[in-house]
């Protein structure tokens, strides 16, 4: 069985620089869920990003990616690879490149939601 803490925790430092400017809504041993203070038209805040521990893998969701799908372009194949439907990656295994190239989409994002007026 892989030591997902380790994976969680080095994809939630990931994450962590953003929660803090943003607006966390859970964050525990096992989730770091965090949305912007941006709200919706549905009244709801608009959603960007989390770290999830699973039973099996670690999930990273990150909603920039959805809302501008373009921020892929030039995704290496071996993230690609790691996709989850439209904004979610799953690891089962600590990879320091991968999670350095996920470090990066994850500040494109932000930069992106910035952009938008979303932060």
């Amino acid at each position: 069985m892989p030591d997902l803490t380790a994976v969680f925790t080095e994809l939630r430092a990931i994450m962590a620089p953003y929660a803090a400017q943003l607006d966390v809504k859970k964050d525990d041993p096992s989730e770091l869920y965090v949305d912007t203070l941006h709200l919706q038209k549905n009244k709801k805040p608009l959603f960007f990003g989390a770290v999830q521990l699973r039973k099996s893998f670690v999930s990273f969701h990150l909603m920039p990616v959805y809302m501008k799908p373009e921020l892929l372009q030039g995704l290496s194949p071996s993230l690609k690879a790691r996709m989850q439907g439209k904004s979610c990656f799953n690891f089962s295994e600590v990879d320091e490149s991968l999670f350095k190239e996920l470090a990066s989409l994850a500040k494109a994002g932000f930069a992106s939601y910035k952009a938008q007026g979303f932060v």
